[in-house]
């Protein structure tokens, strides 16, 4: 009798444990939602309004989470050709991206021109330079002038050209600090370590510290222009593409247009 039990009991326990164990099998497990980040690589003068539009963007792509390396367009060019994981790249220059498609890095059907821009004169904000146009730089009470690195800054590419189309080069080029980014060449005027420097207009626009002082005529510099194109070795196209389609949207231009950017036709 007391056998029997003790069998009972354990077929009752086996048939328990085996029953749990189908079910921990058979219950399906909910699938977590697919989610896809990022990286965008993007000119430096993009960067307060690539971050407004961010939480735009993100709100009605709820899978897609956005992340940024900013800096000058010829550094991010050379990350690119060096592997780095840039899923689109949104450059302040033709030149840039025409090397990268020469190479076969960014997918050609998705290149196009996004936005436009100029090139303003700066000083600082409580400057008493009595400065108003560019080729007054050869003055001798302007010291210092803070420009981009043409060969990795775009900005400062457009700047030695409208230095060289005034045939003032030779006369500034002792002045000339060079910064490694558009941004870096704000701050050096913000701080007054430089008398002048040349930036975008919409680099002036963002800074209480500077007052712009010139506009360089277009006809004295390569058309500013900012190209996008998703990066070849993407493992994200699609969400790149669906990033770079909103870019364009009415959405996105309203934005751009506020911080001073133009709209490439």
């Amino acid at each position: 009798m007391k056998r029997r039990r003790i069998l009972a009991f354990l077929s009752g326990f086996l048939a328990t444990l085996l029953l749990a164990i189908g079910f921990k099998v058979l219950i399906p497990v909910p699938a977590k939602a697919q989610s896809t980040t990022l990286l965008i690589g993007a000119a430096a003068s993009l960067q307060n309004a690539l971050q407004q539009l961010d939480p735009l963007f993100e709100s009605a792509n709820r899978g897609i989470t956005v992340n940024y390396n900013f800096a000058a367009s010829g550094p991010l060019q050379q990350q690119i050709e060096q592997g780095a994981p840039i899923d689109l790249f949104i450059s302040a220059a033709n030149k840039q991206m025409d090397t990268l498609q020469q190479k076969n890095l960014i997918v050609t059907d998705t290149r196009r021109n996004l936005l436009t821009n100029s090139l303003v004169l700066v000083v600082p904000s409580n400057s008493t330079l009595q400065l108003t146009n560019f080729r007054q730089l050869t003055d001798s009470n302007i010291k210092k002038i803070s420009v981009g690195e043409p060969r990795s800054v775009p900005a400062g590419q457009y700047a030695e050209e409208v230095f060289k189309n005034l045939g003032i080069l030779a006369q500034v080029q002792p002045k000339l600090v060079y910064g490694n980014s558009v941004r870096n060449v704000l701050g050096s005027v913000e701080s007054g370590n430089a008398d002048a420097g040349i930036v975008y207009a919409t680099d002036a626009k963002i800074s209480n510290q500077v007052k712009q002082v010139a506009t360089a005529p277009s006809n004295l510099h390569s058309a500013i222009v900012y190209p996008m194109a998703v990066i070849t070795a993407s493992r994200n196209q699609q969400a790149a593409r669906t990033y770079a389609q909103f870019l364009t949207s009415g959405q996105a231009q309203a934005v751009f247009r506020q911080y001073g950017f133009g709209i490439a036709r």
